[in-house]
C-alpha cells in the first residue's frame, strides 16, 4: 500500500448533547495539490446545475479534481491527556496547532463505558479495517486517502461516493424518495437515502454492522447506528461535511462532528489494496499498554 502518513482523516468535533450547531475551523496542512489551506486564494462561487441546484461533483468544462481532508484533520477530538491516543499521541498538537485546539476533548464525547474502553483499546493497536482492505463508511469514507469523488447521477436519481484509497468500492445514496427497507441485512456501508435541503445534501444511513469504523481511530458503533450526513459546497473549492451519530447502543446521546473538504486538481487512480499487507508495528502497541495482538496481520 502507499504511505499511510496521509491516510487518516479527522474531524473537527463540536460535541453537543442538545445537538446545537457545529462551529468549524479551516484546517491547515496540505491536500493532494500541495497547497496549504492557510494560503489566500481567489474564492469562486459554488457551481450549480442549469436548474440552480448545487453541483457537489465534477464541473463540466473544468479540470478534474478530488476532495481531500488534509492529513492534519485527525482525529475526532482532542485528547484530555496524550496517553488517550496511544500510538496517535504524536498527533495531539494542542494548543500550538490551532486546528487541533478548535476541537473539544475526548471526554466530551458521550461514550457508554464499554464504548470508551473499546476506543482506548483500538487507538493502541490501530487494527483499523481500512488497512485490511475493508470498506469504511461515514466520515472515514468521505475523508479518505488520496481524495474522494462525488458523482450526482441526476437521471438515475442516485448519488455516489467513491474513495480512492482503501477498499476498491463505493457507496450509493438513493435520491428517488424511497424509504429504508424494513428488514436490512447489516453491512459495512449500510443503506443510504438522500434529499436536498436547500443547498445542502442530506444523507440518512442505517443498517450498519458492528464491524464498520466511521473514523480512523475507531469510534465504536453498533447495529443501532443511525447516521445523518450533510454536504454543503460553500464555494467552488470547499465542502462543509457534517455528521450526526445517533447510536443508543454505544453512546448516551446523539453527537455531532464535521470537517472541511478541499477540492484539489488531479485525477483518481486505481488503488490496489493488498490483502497480505503486513504492518506488524501497527498491532503490537507502543509498549505502554499491555495488549494481546489480534489473530491476524492487517
Amino acid at each position: 500500500m502507499r504511505d499511510r502518513s496521509n491516510v487518516v482523516a479527522g474531524i473537527i468535533l463540536t460535541c453537543s448533547l442538545n445537538l446545537t450547531p457545529i462551529v468549524f475551523g479551516q484546517g491547515r496542512g496540505q491536500g493532494r495539490g500541495g497547497q496549504g489551506r492557510g494560503q489566500q486564494q481567489a474564492v469562486r462561487p459554488a457551481p450549480r446545475w442549469p436548474d440552480g441546484q448545487i453541483n457537489l461533483g465534477q464541473v463540466p468544462g473544468e479540470p478534474p479534481g478530488l476532495w481531500d481532508a488534509g492529513p492534519t484533520n485527525i482525529p475526532l477530538a482532542r485528547p484530555d491527556t496524550p496517553t488517550d491516543f496511544g500510538l496517535f499521541a504524536a498527533d495531539a498538537r494542542e494548543p500550538t496547532d490551532p486546528f487541533m485546539a478548535s476541537k473539544p476533548k475526548l471526554s466530551q464525547v458521550p461514550f457508554q463505558p464499554w464504548a470508551r474502553a473499546l476506543f482506548d483499546y483500538r487507538v493502541q493497536i490501530r487494527n483499523e479495517p481500512y488497512v485490511r482492505c475493508k470498506p469504511s463508511s461515514g466520515a472515514r469514507q468521505v475523508g479518505t486517502a488520496y481524495g474522494t469523488q462525488f458523482v450526482d447521477d441526476r437521471e438515475l436519481k442516485r448519488f455516489y461516493i467513491f474513495e480512492t484509497g482503501g477498499a476498491h468500492s463505493f457507496r450509493t445514496v438513493y435520491m428517488d424518495g424511497r424509504a429504508h427497507p424494513a428488514n436490512l441485512s447489516p453491512s459495512n456501508r449500510g443503506h443510504s437515502v438522500g434529499h436536498w435541503d436547500g443547498d445542502t445534501l442530506v444523507v440518512d444511513t442505517i443498517g450498519f454492522n458492528e464491524r464498520v469504523w466511521i473514523d480512523n481511530l475507531g469510534m465504536p458503533t453498533t447495529e443501532q447506528l443511525h447516521m445523518i450526513e450533510r454536504f454543503t459546497r460553500t464555494d467552488f473549492s470547499t465542502i462543509k461535511y457534517e455528521v450526526m451519530v445517533d447510536d443508543p447502543g454505544a453512546y448516551t446521546s446523539p453527537w455531532k462532528s464535521g470537517f472541511y473538504l478541499r477540492f484539489t486538481p488531479g485525477e483518481s487512480f486505481e488503488f490496489v489494496c493488498q490483502d497480505n499487507n503486513q504492518a506488524p508495528e501497527l498491532i503490537v502497541g507502543d509498549g505502554t499498554f499491555n495488549i494481546k495482538p489480534p489473530p491476524y496481520v492487517p
